[in-house]
């Protein structure tokens, strides 16, 4: 070899090699993504898990005093509008067998008077939405994050179809008279049926959270409960059986006075809007009440 060739020899580069190959990048590429998915499933998961967590009861008192509040509104303006209430029965119940009694009476009476077809109408909705609450809330968990958030919030949505049922008949919102009501066609029937499905439908998510504020939705038994308690004058200290249930009364009280106030300021579709937003706000609240530890 001269000179020349060894001196070409010694200046050529190395030889060029692939360091990575496709294969292996495509390989990271693959696995990325399935770190990915599994992050993503594991969020999944987790939202999951957290949705289908339990209440804890001992943590509920802030959205079950806020769903007293909210009959207290809710049955203040029915009642100033039709006479009848949407979140107790038992009244309701009554006006019925009233109205069967006049078939019976020397001056037979066999008109169907418009306040008894309202009260017939919110007791049909009030039952349908207890009976269907009742088995979604068997089948999804009663005291679950997940339906507490969903029941709720479909109570918000049933106070603006009422909102929205006042505000296309622009009827006025106190009646003057028993037999004078003031809201009599069709859309007053949508009206009642949505007040009152939210009614029954917050009564059995209430009830079934099992605690010492009841059904939310009627306070006889809350009286009853509360006069009877034993430790009802122990007032050193504090007793959830009877403070939990004058806390109830207390904003059955408020949510009444509340309503009756803003119907005579703003009106009923204004109201019903306020009280949409606050059920909205319970909804929420329900997904950040902590669990029950086991």
């Amino acid at each position: 070899m001269s000179i020349t060739q060894e001196k070409i020899f010694v200046m050529l580069p190395p030889p060029v090699t692939q360091s990575r190959s496709y294969s292996s990048v495509w390989t990271t590429k693959c696995d990325f993504q399935v770190e990915q998915v599994e992050n993503d499933a594991t969020t999944i998961g987790r939202l999951k898990r957290y949705l289908h967590g339990e209440v804890d009861e001992k943590r509920t008192t802030v959205p079950l005093a806020a769903y007293c509040f909210m009959t207290g509104v809710v049955n203040a303006l029915i009642f100033n509008a039709i006479f009848i209430w949407c979140g107790s029965q038992t009244g309701n119940s009554l006006q019925l067998s009233l109205a069967i009694s006049r078939l019976v009476n020397l001056k037979r009476d066999y008109s169907f008077h418009l306040v008894d077809q309202q009260a017939l109408c919110s007791v049909i909705s009030f039952a349908l939405a207890v009976f269907l609450g009742g088995r979604i809330g068997d089948k999804i968990g009663n005291k679950t994050r997940g339906w507490l958030f969903l029941g709720t919030f479909i109570q918000t949505l049933f106070t603006i179809a009422s909102a929205i049922a006042v505000w296309v008949g622009r009827e006025s919102s106190t009646a003057d008279a028993r037999y004078a009501l003031t809201w009599s066609d069709t859309l007053s029937f949508v009206f009642t049926g949505f007040l009152s499905a939210s009614m029954g439908l917050q009564g059995v998510m209430a009830r079934r959270v099992n605690t010492h504020f009841g059904n939310t939705v009627a306070l006889t038994a809350a009286w009853v409960d509360l006069m009877a308690d034993p430790k009802l004058l122990d007032v050193r200290r504090l007793v959830p059986s009877r403070d939990h249930r004058v806390m109830t009364i207390f904003f059955f009280v408020l949510g009444g006075f509340a309503g009756h106030a803003s119907l005579d300021k703003i009106g009923s579709t204004r109201t019903l809007a306020i009280a949409a937003g606050i059920r909205f706000v319970i909804s929420i609240w329900w997904l950040l009440t902590p669990e029950k530890k086991p």
